[in-house]
Protein backbone atom coordinates (compact mmCIF):
# COMPACT_ATOMS: atom_id res chain seq x y z
CA UNK A 1 0.00 0.00 0.00
CA UNK A 2 2.81 2.59 1.05
CA UNK A 3 4.48 1.97 -2.89
CA UNK A 4 1.25 2.41 -4.29
CA UNK A 5 1.52 6.40 -2.64
CA UNK A 6 4.95 6.86 -3.33
CA UNK A 7 4.48 5.81 -7.04
CA UNK A 8 0.87 8.01 -7.49
CA UNK A 9 2.72 10.57 -5.82
CA UNK A 10 5.87 10.84 -7.84
CA UNK A 11 3.33 9.94 -11.06
CA UNK A 12 1.27 13.35 -10.53
CA UNK A 13 4.61 14.98 -9.27
CA UNK A 14 6.08 14.26 -12.61
CA UNK A 15 3.37 14.95 -14.81
CA UNK A 16 2.28 18.27 -13.14
CA UNK A 17 5.99 19.32 -14.60
CA UNK A 18 5.55 18.22 -17.55
CA UNK A 19 2.03 18.56 -18.75
CA UNK A 20 0.56 21.13 -16.70
CA UNK A 21 4.28 23.93 -17.35
CA UNK A 22 3.03 27.45 -16.89
CA UNK A 23 2.93 29.23 -20.48
CA UNK A 24 2.49 33.25 -20.70
CA UNK A 25 0.08 34.66 -23.23
CA UNK A 26 1.04 37.54 -25.11
CA UNK A 27 -1.81 39.23 -26.88
CA UNK A 28 -2.98 43.32 -26.79
CA UNK A 29 -6.20 44.63 -28.89
CA UNK A 30 -6.53 47.45 -30.80
CA UNK A 31 -9.70 49.08 -32.31
CA UNK A 32 -9.09 51.56 -35.37
CA UNK A 33 -12.55 53.51 -36.77
CA UNK A 34 -12.47 56.05 -39.39
CA UNK A 35 -14.48 58.79 -38.75
CA UNK A 36 -15.01 60.68 -41.57
CA UNK A 37 -17.56 63.13 -40.43
CA UNK A 38 -14.35 64.22 -37.68
CA UNK A 39 -11.69 63.65 -40.88
CA UNK A 40 -10.03 61.02 -38.62
CA UNK A 41 -8.71 57.99 -37.26
CA UNK A 42 -9.75 56.95 -33.79
CA UNK A 43 -7.42 54.28 -32.10
CA UNK A 44 -7.48 52.82 -28.93
CA UNK A 45 -5.07 49.85 -27.74
CA UNK A 46 -5.63 47.73 -24.79
CA UNK A 47 -2.15 46.32 -23.75
CA UNK A 48 -1.26 44.34 -20.36
CA UNK A 49 0.62 46.76 -18.10
CA UNK A 50 3.05 44.17 -16.92
CA UNK A 51 3.80 43.20 -20.39
CA UNK A 52 4.17 46.58 -21.22
CA UNK A 53 6.60 48.11 -18.11
CA UNK A 54 8.82 44.72 -19.39
CA UNK A 55 9.20 45.90 -22.65
CA UNK A 56 10.02 49.51 -21.54
CA UNK A 57 12.41 47.94 -19.35
CA UNK A 58 14.28 45.90 -21.72
CA UNK A 59 14.46 48.48 -24.82
CA UNK A 60 15.33 51.78 -22.49
CA UNK A 61 17.51 49.86 -19.94
CA UNK A 62 15.25 51.82 -17.27
CA UNK A 63 12.50 50.46 -15.10
CA UNK A 64 9.02 51.79 -15.25
CA UNK A 65 6.54 52.51 -13.15
CA UNK A 66 3.23 52.98 -16.00
CA UNK A 67 -0.31 52.74 -13.66
CA UNK A 68 1.27 52.88 -10.57
CA UNK A 69 1.30 55.54 -7.99
CA UNK A 70 5.22 55.97 -9.39
CA UNK A 71 4.57 56.48 -12.50
CA UNK A 72 6.72 59.67 -13.75
CA UNK A 73 6.18 61.93 -16.63
CA UNK A 74 9.51 60.26 -18.22
CA UNK A 75 7.21 56.76 -18.25
CA UNK A 76 4.87 58.72 -20.20
CA UNK A 77 7.43 59.92 -22.22
CA UNK A 78 8.84 56.73 -22.85
CA UNK A 79 5.28 54.88 -23.42
CA UNK A 80 4.94 57.56 -26.47
CA UNK A 81 8.36 57.04 -27.85
CA UNK A 82 8.04 53.04 -27.70
CA UNK A 83 4.66 53.65 -29.91
CA UNK A 84 5.47 56.06 -32.14
CA UNK A 85 8.62 53.42 -32.72
CA UNK A 86 6.29 50.48 -33.15
CA UNK A 87 2.97 50.85 -34.57
CA UNK A 88 2.59 53.32 -37.83
CA UNK A 89 -0.36 53.73 -40.33
CA UNK A 90 0.32 55.44 -43.38
CA UNK A 91 -2.78 56.81 -45.35
CA UNK A 92 -2.81 56.87 -49.16
CA UNK A 93 1.09 56.00 -48.84
CA UNK A 94 1.93 58.82 -46.87
CA UNK A 95 2.87 58.16 -43.23
CA UNK A 96 1.03 60.21 -40.76
CA UNK A 97 1.59 60.84 -37.39
CA UNK A 98 -0.28 59.59 -34.47
CA UNK A 99 -1.37 61.89 -31.78
CA UNK A 100 -1.35 60.02 -28.27
CA UNK A 101 -4.35 61.68 -26.50
CA UNK A 102 -4.89 59.90 -23.01
CA UNK A 103 -4.62 56.55 -21.58
CA UNK A 104 -6.17 54.53 -18.64
CA UNK A 105 -6.08 51.49 -16.54
CA UNK A 106 -8.51 49.05 -16.86
CA UNK A 107 -7.69 46.59 -13.90
CA UNK A 108 -4.10 45.16 -15.61
CA UNK A 109 -4.81 46.64 -19.04
CA UNK A 110 -3.33 49.79 -20.18
CA UNK A 111 -5.91 51.27 -22.45
CA UNK A 112 -4.03 54.40 -25.05
CA UNK A 113 -5.90 56.69 -27.03
CA UNK A 114 -5.00 57.81 -30.27
CA UNK A 115 -5.66 59.46 -33.32
CA UNK A 116 -4.63 60.81 -36.60
CA UNK A 117 -6.44 63.98 -38.07
CA UNK A 118 -6.69 65.54 -41.69
CA UNK A 119 -7.97 62.43 -43.32
CA UNK A 120 -10.50 63.08 -45.91
CA UNK A 121 -10.21 60.32 -47.96
CA UNK A 122 -8.97 56.67 -47.67
CA UNK A 123 -7.78 54.68 -50.41
CA UNK A 124 -5.09 52.74 -49.17
CA UNK A 125 -4.15 52.13 -45.31
CA UNK A 126 -0.73 50.48 -43.99
CA UNK A 127 -0.13 49.39 -40.60
CA UNK A 128 2.86 48.39 -39.13
CA UNK A 129 2.57 46.90 -35.94
CA UNK A 130 5.44 45.16 -33.68
CA UNK A 131 4.29 46.41 -29.95
CA UNK A 132 5.66 43.99 -27.67
CA UNK A 133 6.53 41.49 -30.57
CA UNK A 134 10.58 43.13 -30.40
CA UNK A 135 10.52 41.99 -26.69
CA UNK A 136 8.24 39.14 -26.91
CA UNK A 137 8.45 36.54 -29.70
CA UNK A 138 4.73 35.09 -28.63
CA UNK A 139 3.36 38.82 -28.58
CA UNK A 140 0.53 38.65 -31.06
CA UNK A 141 -1.74 41.94 -31.69
CA UNK A 142 -5.25 41.76 -32.91
CA UNK A 143 -6.37 44.97 -34.46
CA UNK A 144 -10.11 45.66 -34.88
CA UNK A 145 -10.70 47.74 -38.20
CA UNK A 146 -13.86 49.97 -39.23
CA UNK A 147 -13.56 51.45 -42.30
CA UNK A 148 -16.27 52.44 -44.34
CA UNK A 149 -18.78 50.18 -43.02
CA UNK A 150 -16.49 47.31 -43.66
CA UNK A 151 -14.96 45.68 -40.58
CA UNK A 152 -12.10 43.62 -40.49
CA UNK A 153 -9.77 41.92 -38.23
CA UNK A 154 -6.21 41.38 -38.32
CA UNK A 155 -3.46 39.22 -36.03
CA UNK A 156 -0.06 40.63 -36.15
CA UNK A 157 3.10 38.49 -35.28
CA UNK A 158 6.27 38.18 -35.07
CA UNK A 159 6.44 37.16 -38.85
CA UNK A 160 3.81 39.67 -39.99
CA UNK A 161 3.90 43.33 -38.64
CA UNK A 162 2.21 44.90 -41.52
CA UNK A 163 -0.97 44.79 -43.21
CA UNK A 164 -1.98 46.97 -46.18
CA UNK A 165 -6.00 47.34 -47.67
CA UNK A 166 -7.15 48.89 -50.43
CA UNK A 167 -10.58 50.65 -50.58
Amino acid sequence: MKKVIIYGLLGFFLMSLSSFAVHKFYMAIYQINFAPEKKMLQITSRIFLDDFNGALAKKYNKKTFLGTDKESVEDVGLLKKYLAENFSIKVNGQPKTMNFLSKEMDGDVLVCYLNIKEISKINTLEIHNSVLIDCFAEQQNIIHLAVFETKKSFLFTETYTKQVLKY
